[in-house]
């Protein structure tokens, strides 16, 4: 077998062309919207964080950005902490609660469906972080529909 010689990677390099941008930056026109669902479960998978990050970007491209939490997507929107509500156990145990603190915080809506709260899930609406607003289980389809009929952009994502 002929002997392979290449550098090795080290700390610094690169593996892709991370810079290229190939298709144009879309920023929002006046009044434009987005929505961008959750039915996923907490820490079961990476599309809950990479939801969190899209719906930030397309707050920062200047859409009127909103994330609806329904079905198993509440748990991302719960207060977290261990041993105390607020206190990371592990390196990365609260990015759920800083990336949606963070959405807020630039101005994103962020929704919980009440009935999957409560009667899936066993929460409270005190149990949410703070500035999530609930909605009833009849208007998780009429945000949908809102944002349907004023054209937005909508990201939906579901996993099990």
């Amino acid at each position: 077998m002929p002997k392979v010689e290449l550098e090795p990677h080290k700390d610094g390099d690169y593996f892709v062309d991370y810079e290229e941008k190939v298709f144009e930056d879309v920023k929002a026109e006046p009044g434009q919207k987005a929505l961008v669902t959750f039915h996923t479960v907490a820490f079961e998978g990476s599309i809950g964080l990479v939801n969190i990050l899209s719906a930030t970007r397309l707050l920062r491209k200047g859409f009127d950005t909103s994330i609806l939490l329904y079905g198993p997507g509440v748990t991302l929107g719960i207060q977290r902490g261990f041993p105390k509500i607020g206190s990371e156990a592990f390196p990365g145990h609260l990015v759920y609660t800083q990336r949606l603190m963070k959405f807020m915080e630039e101005g994103g809506k962020i929704f919980a469906c009440r009935f999957a709260l409560q009667a899936l899930y066993g929460h409270g609406e005190p149990s949410l972080l703070p500035g999530i607003r609930p909605i009833g289980p009849l208007d998780v389809l009429d945000l949908n529909l809102i944002h349907r009929r004023d054209n937005s952009v909508i990201i939906d994502t579901w996993t099990l």
